[in-house]
């Protein structure tokens, strides 16, 4: 698992993901907190990571990468809205954990069909596999 530091920088990057669109809706915090209490991060510090910077880290396992950018996914969903800024975006964050473009464009095709647009991790597991082979 994650060292504390990385995993603020978990918490960070979601949090700067949520910005992108210059809102913060309830649903979006809701999130973030159930994410900060899965990394055991308490909500304190959580809500301080709204107002100062945090070091970027670098996620070392491919795992770690594609669970981060499952984690932007549904935190994009979560609102029930998909801006386009908010695609951009997160495609540009999968490039840069060095994810095949392939795999990101086709999570972010299928999400549309399944409910709350919420990919099952099997599902999304399955997709990148296919793209390491």
């Amino acid at each position: 698992m994650s060292t504390y530091l990385e995993k603020l920088g978990i918490l960070a990057q979601m949090i700067s993901f949520a910005k992108v669109d210059n809102e913060i809706k309830d649903s979006e915090y809701d999130f973030l907190l159930g994410v900060a209490k899965q990394l055991e991060v308490d909500k304190e510090t959580f809500d301080s990571l709204f107002h100062k910077k945090v070091e970027k880290v670098l996620l070392k396992s491919e795992a770690e990468r594609i669970l981060q950018f499952h984690r932007l996914v549904l935190l994009m969903n979560v609102d029930r809205e998909q801006r386009l800024v908010e695609i951009e975006q997160l495609h540009n964050i999968g490039l840069g954990f060095g994810l095949p473009q392939a795999a990101i464009e086709q999570v972010l095709t299928i999400m549309h069909n399944y409910p709350d647009k919420v990919v099952p991790p099997a599902v999304l597991i399955n997709i990148f596999k296919a793209y390491n082979n």
